[in-house]
């Protein structure tokens, strides 16, 4: 399963044509990092986890409302229990922003819009994460 974590519609809807096109996994999304760590903490509305599984892989955000990407990515490294890769998303392309969220745990940073040739090239760099697992 893979978690979209992004607040914009446009952005939701281009990942989800491209990462549909590409993998055969379920898609969830929250537009919030207040919601990212209740889904991944398995609280609230998310406790059932046959209606929402920890996800295979997290896509993130970096600007998001109430909680940006990069507390997210604070809350996870914590939590080394929680096994995920995790794919930052961001329009931001300064090498701070990228440096800082590897250095809080992130496998790799993309720019948006996101494009079919950079996910393939995670899915095939990346093997094991993508595909919907029994």
């Amino acid at each position: 399963m893979i978690l979209l974590v992004e607040d914009s519609p446009d952005d939701v809807m281009i990942c989800t044509q491209v990462l549909q096109k590409i993998v055969a996994n379920r898609i969830m999304t929250v537009t919030d990092g207040k919601k990212a760590i209740d889904y991944l903490d398995g609280v609230g509305e998310y406790r059932d986890r046959q209606k929402y599984p920890l996800p295979q892989v997290l896509m993130l955000d970096l600007k998001l409302p109430y909680m940006d990407g990069f507390a997210v990515l604070e809350w996870l490294k914590d939590r080394p229990d929680l096994k995920v890769l995790v794919v930052v998303l961001s329009h931001y392309g300064q090498t701070k922003d990228i440096n800082r969220a590897y250095s809080l745990g992130a496998h790799t940073f993309l720019a948006k819009p996101l494009k079919h040739e950079d996910v393939v090239y995670l899915t095939n760099h990346f093997k094991g994460y993508w595909q919907a697992h029994p």
